[in-house]
């Protein structure tokens, strides 16, 4: 787009997620940033007149009725992750860059759709893992030193919300996504166990990962839990890092005075909750710089239209994360049948 011109964005899906980034938009717009949101689509006719006229913008009930009337620079894909793919399609062939909420899709096969259609056409193209932009985790990024050691918990209360995928792909793909970026090393093994509980999916599981270069990481993620509970917590070199995802706050631990510890001893220590010092540990609050992981998620993304630079979370990371996640669902498919669940 020329020179300053705001980048023209609509929002694909006008459910939970699409009305956060609808609000994100019109925010960033009104504090005089440039950008201009200028369509909402969704098919529910209900929903799109709701969403048209709470963010008084047009509202379409499909993709290619929208780009018939409004002019595209970027736009946010928001819609069951089964659809992605269809809805990315005749977007990036009309030249529009896109931002992609997690999972980037339903499987690797329209994923990798996806990431052919933005080559071939030249877009942008983000996948939304907005735990990537969580203060806490940018706060803790400056201060990895070859992590070893991994605990992922992600619980959540049950919600009629994204049951068109599991537990896996809906809630702890966050965190594989975040310590794939952390670790930087191909996995090795994987190891896990799922139920469904409360839907004809797996609500509950349990994942063990361990990586080429010795690194090992255990994952829960629950949307069956009493409990609300976002929490990362890794062990390196002579220093525990614990980072809650919901206060965005980061704790660091000095256990080189622990340094002594067998691995059993250290892998007690990183059950801790709360990460609270005891003897020969030296506790840290890390200064973390707050903001909203959606609004920074959604500035990375404008500035990467802007700047054609690969995005700080690419397409092909999302396919990555996708990808290990579908490889867990395979393992939980396979203990379930060797185990008779």
């Amino acid at each position: 787009m020329p020179g300053g011109e705001p980048l023209r964005v609509a929002v694909v899906g006008a459910g939970a997620f699409g009305r956060n980034h609808l609000r994100v938009y019109r925010e960033l717009e009104q504090a005089g940033q440039a950008v201009r949101l200028v369509a909402v689509v969704d098919r529910d006719p209900r929903i799109v007149a709701e969403a048209s006229a709470k963010f008084s913008v047009p509202g379409f009930g499909s993709i290619e009725d929208c780009l018939a009337s409004v002019k595209l620079d970027a736009a946010s894909i928001c819609v069951p992750t089964v659809h992605h793919a269809t809805a990315a399609a005749p977007l990036l062939a009309a030249g529009v860059d896109l931002l992609v909420e997690k999972p980037l899709a339903a499987s690797l096969a329209d994923a990798d759709l996806i990431l052919e259609l933005g080559r071939k056409h030249g877009r942008v193209v983000q996948a939304g893992h907005l735990e990537r932009f969580n203060p806490a985790v940018t706060a803790a990024r400056q201060h990895l030193n070859r992590p070893m050691f991994f605990e992922a918990h992600r619980l959540s209360v049950f919600t009629p919300r994204s049951l068109d995928v599991d537990v896996v792909l809906d809630l702890m793909i966050h965190d594989l996504d975040i310590v794939l970026s952390l670790v930087g090393s191909p996995v090795r093994e994987v190891r896990a166990v799922g139920l469904p509980v409360l839907s004809r999916k797996v609500d509950i599981a349990n994942v063990r990962l361990e990586f080429e270069n010795g690194c090992v990481a255990n994952f829960t993620a629950s949307r069956v839990s009493t409990e609300l509970v976002r929490k990362l917590r890794f062990f390196q070199p002579h220093q525990y890092l614990s980072l809650d995802f919901a206060r965005k706050d980061l704790l660091m631990i000095d256990v080189t005075a622990a340094a002594g510890m067998d691995p059993a001893q250290l892998a007690a220590l990183a059950q801790q909750a709360g990460g609270h010092p005891s003897a020969g540990l030296s506790l840290t609050k890390v200064p973390v710089e707050q903001g909203e992981p959606l609004r920074l998620e959604i500035e990375s993304f404008l500035n990467a239209v802007r700047t054609r630079d690969t995005p700080v979370v690419s397409g092909e990371d999302g396919r990555a994360a996708l990808a290990l996640a579908l490889q867990i669902n395979e393992a939980i498919a396979r203990h379930a049948e060797r185990t008779g669940l």
